[in-house]
């Protein structure tokens, strides 16, 4: 049996993800710095629709077909602090869910990527 060959693999697949999606949800609604962001989303919508984006960012099949990352937060007016508690929550969330630090660190910087798409829009 071969080693798996992306993130995506290494943590699971979709169900992992998802899993892991749901512990972070339940992180960031009980944050009063981000969860007002969320308090006219439809969850569920929201878990799944985060959980193909990672899916597919973390090197799985390419099932995203929502807007890109400035136009998803256009309006928003995302602050450093707003991404350092997102990124804050998602780390927990993976320690939470049993990754590995090393796997942690690649995901984050992965995530870093995006931040420019993300914040003051």
């Amino acid at each position: 049996m071969s080693e798996p060959t992306s993130l995506y693999e290494k943590l699971g697949g979709e169900g992992a993800i998802g899993a892991v999606v749901d512990i972070f949800y339940k992180k960031v609604l009980a944050d009063d710095t981000v969860n007002g962001f969320f308090k006219d989303t439809d969850m569920e919508k929201q878990r799944k629709h985060q959980t193909k984006f990672l899916s597919f960012a973390l090197g799985g099949p390419a099932q995203y077909s929502g807007a890109s990352m400035a136009k998803a937060h256009e309006g928003m007016n995302l602050q450093p602090v707003h991404w350092n508690a997102i990124v804050n929550h998602l780390t927990a969330s993976l320690r939470e869910a049993g990754v590995t630090e090393s796997d942690i660190d690649a995901i984050v910087s992965h995530v870093a990527t995006l931040k420019d798409d993300i914040l003051n829009k």
